[in-house]
């Protein structure tokens, strides 16, 4: 198993942008997001355009340690509200003025350079990653609010979701957030099989959390519950951006231990 390089994760930042901006071309900026309920699809927009300009100024001014900040909030398109003032347009080259500025600072610092992180490694490798999948997971979003079919490269899929598996297992997220330490009990295992994909890509894991701690890898091993489906489903029910019983994923043994991960295991 292994990350995508650093320069893939850079273009992605950019790539995974444009096809955001073509799923949210003469799109009803008012429209409630199904995926996320609480937000429309501008500001559904305005979070990821945030992030990228925020995760930018991290980089650039090599900031090492976390204070809150409202970087990325002044330069939301339209003169008031965002969510009612802007149109698709606008907020489409918005985005891709963020996502811009992102990828040749991230090309620019190189993905060793110091800076703060909520993750284990504090380096700009960390952000090049994270902004990538944050992008593709809100881009599943707008589409689902557009009608668009949600796609995704495998290895991108893939790496999405190890990326997640590692963040959830992180001593840093436990203590952050107490309900993974909820998710911890005896007999609580969960594998993820991936029906559609190549086998040298390996997209199966196998996620033990019936310790002291959440643990996993990419493997075939037995589970109290499993989920199988084409790739793409998978990571779009382990993000809960697609329901256990759209039809697309079949679920073997403990469904119950399968949604009480779902329920707890929020990013």
């Amino acid at each position: 198993m292994t990350h995508l390089s650093y320069d893939r994760y850079c273009s992605e930042v950019v790539t995974q942008t444009t096809l955001l901006r073509e799923a949210i071309h003469g799109a009803d900026l008012t429209a409630t997001v199904p995926t996320c309920p609480e937000w429309t699809l501008a500001q559904l927009l305005l979070h990821v355009g945030q992030a990228h300009r925020f995760a930018e100024h991290l980089v650039r001014t090599r900031t090492t340690s976390y204070t809150p900040t409202d970087i990325g909030a002044a330069p939301a398109p339209g003169p008031g509200d965002p969510s009612l003032d802007a149109d698709a347009a606008a907020f489409g080259a918005w985005l891709a003025e963020g996502a811009d500025a992102l990828a040749r600072t991230l090309r620019e610092s190189g993905p060793d350079t110091g800076v703060w992180t909520f993750g284990p490694r504090q380096a700009a490798g960390f952000w090049a990653r994270r902004m990538t999948h944050e992008t593709v997971i809100h881009r599943a979003d707008a589409e689902a609010t557009t009608g668009t079919a949600f796609t995704v490269a495998p290895e991108i899929a893939a790496d999405c979701l190890d990326e997640w598996l590692q963040i959830v297992s992180s001593p840093l997220a436990m203590e952050f957030n107490p309900a993974y330490k909820e998710l911890l009990g005896p007999g609580r295992t969960l594998h993820l099989h991936a029906t559609d994909t190549a086998p040298e890509l390996v997209a199966e894991w196998f996620v033990d959390y019936s310790g002291e701690r959440i643990e996993w890898r990419r493997a075939h091993e037995k589970a109290a519950v499993v989920v199988r489906g084409p790739l793409t489903d998978l990571l779009s029910v382990f993000y809960r951006r697609q329901p256990l019983d759209s039809g697309r994923v079949e679920v073997l043994g403990e469904r119950e231990l399968l949604e009480f991960w779902l329920e707890r295991a929020r990013f």
